[in-house]
């Protein structure tokens, strides 16, 4: 049996170069400051920088770097996998973590507003993953986290064009695990229930009071709830853990 401080020490063995797609702000931005603090390299790409880049950039020179990129186009993606890959090595690590929040009942919903979610979602992690995923397989070794939502889960009233994104995105993750298990590639979701970042910001006060109410630990998720869920799937600890979804939602779907 592994003692516990052996496990320990598992948990940041490998030092990866992570990709992160929306690292600008939010859970994507507090993923690369805590990868950056247990020694990873990261590279992560959004439409523009915010004062959060800037200073990761500043404090780590080294092991940080940020691209300008679209999730919602993917032929840029051969690009920036390219340039991380030219400035740090391969890549080890994916972190599919960009998204795209609009709820609306389906029926007055734009039709715009669905494309977009579905381009960003679920069509912009399949093209990027296809692009990152090349290193890992000549490696022969890698991890891919998927960052996914509750409502992948259980149903969410209005939400039906995000939910269909973000259980599309599990589909994918099942699918691939199988596809790259032989290559030691693991592939998993986190499914976040409502955490309290900018993706939310449009849901009115009282429907986020009465989710809070739902939830068994009485509050709305924060991204260091998710952050560690996350860094575990990428340690060796999680070496066998693949083609899962793990929620984190303070017990909302239990």
């Amino acid at each position: 049996m592994q003692s516990n401080d052996r496990l320990n020490e598992s948990i940041e063995l490998k030092t990866h170069h992570v990709l992160i797609s929306g690292g600008s702000r939010g859970l994507g931005l507090a993923l690369a400051q805590a990868l950056l603090e247990t020694g990873h390299k990261v590279s992560t790409f959004s439409r523009s920088e915010t004062e959060g880049t800037r200073s990761l950039a500043s404090s780590y020179p080294d092991r940080f770097s940020f691209l300008a990129g679209d999730m919602a186009n993917p032929d840029g993606f051969a690009a920036i996998v390219r340039a991380a890959q030219m400035k740090f090595g391969g890549l080890t690590a994916l972190i599919n973590n960009a998204g795209s929040v609009h709820e609306s009942l389906l029926v007055r919903q734009n039709p715009a507003a669905i494309d977009r979610l579905l381009a960003i979602n679920l069509a912009g992690p399949l093209h990027l993953t296809r692009q990152a995923v090349r290193s890992m397989m000549v490696g022969g070794y890698g991890r891919i986290v998927n960052i996914s939502s509750v409502v992948s889960v259980s149903g969410y009233k209005g939400t039906a064009a995000y939910s269909a994104t973000k259980g599309g995105l599990d589909a994918m993750t099942r699918a691939l695990a199988r596809e790259l298990g032989g290559r030691n590639i693991t592939v998993n979701s986190v499914a976040p229930g409502y955490m309290e970042t900018e993706l939310v910001a449009d849901i009115s006060e009282s429907a986020l009071k009465q989710i809070v109410r739902r939830t068994p630990l009485g509050r709305a998720g924060s991204v260091e709830d998710v952050v560690g869920v996350v860094l575990f799937l990428l340690s060796d600890a999680a070496r066998f853990v693949t083609g899962q979804t793990i929620v984190v939602d303070g017990g909302l779907t239990a």
